[in-house]
């Protein structure tokens, strides 16, 4: 997982998070017509790694289970869900997805919907898991296109694992997109500006 959580508290997570649920079911009349697919993020444009470079995974249909603790599919199944993998040869991970949907008023409130689980993944994560300390923090808005968002999350296990998570949600009409980069360490070990930039360039590329 792009977190790099070890494995016990992340299933653990996972759990929290289809526990969470959502409420945007986008019913089936409302599909997302077919159209030009939104293009993803190249290796070369994540937040550059001092000691290794990036190698990017294939274009997969389908959600990520690298998010699966955050953020969920649950209630909103009928989207049009693909992602991209990024590796180094460390302990460093990302992830992007993009969502399409029927309408720009469905990706604005998934987009909302989103952030709101990131927002509250922190607090999820300590009520769900004792053993985990969880701790989220705000980056701010981004003005690309329909607007994006960065956050943190940083957990703590208390058999001494840690890990920084940086995830944003950024719209572009119909389409969300949601980019999550993360390693082993804590919010000093974050390239927040890096990952903003990365952000940026992810919603414009969308189109």
């Amino acid at each position: 997982m792009s977190m790099r959580i070890r494995t016990s508290a992340l299933t653990a997570l996972t759990v929290a998070a289809l526990a969470a649920g959502t409420v945007l079911t986008a019913p089936a009349a409302g599909a997302a017509p077919k159209a030009a697919a939104p293009k993803f993020l190249s290796a070369s444009q994540l937040p550059p790694h001092p000691t290794s470079s990036w190698t990017a995974g294939p274009v997969t249909d389908g959600f990520p289970e690298e998010l699966g603790f955050c953020v969920s599919t649950e209630g909103a199944l009928d989207h049009d869900y693909r992602h991209r993998e990024f590796r180094t040869d460390l302990e460093t991970s990302a992830v992007q997805l993009t969502v399409v949907t029927g309408t720009a008023a469905q990706a604005k409130a998934l987009a909302k919907h989103y952030d709101d689980l990131i927002r509250t993944c922190a607090d999820r994560i300590e009520e769900s898991s004792p053993d985990v300390e969880a701790e989220g923090r705000d980056y701010g808005s981004l003005p690309v296109e329909e607007g994006a968002r960065v956050r943190g999350l940083h957990t703590e296990t208390s058999w001494g694992a840690t890990d920084i998570s940086l995830l944003s949600v950024g719209r572009d009409g119909r389409t969300v997109t949601v980019v999550e980069w993360g390693q082993m360490g804590d919010f000093g070990d974050a390239p927040v500006a890096a990952f903003k930039k990365t952000t940026t360039t992810a919603v414009k590329k969308l189109y």
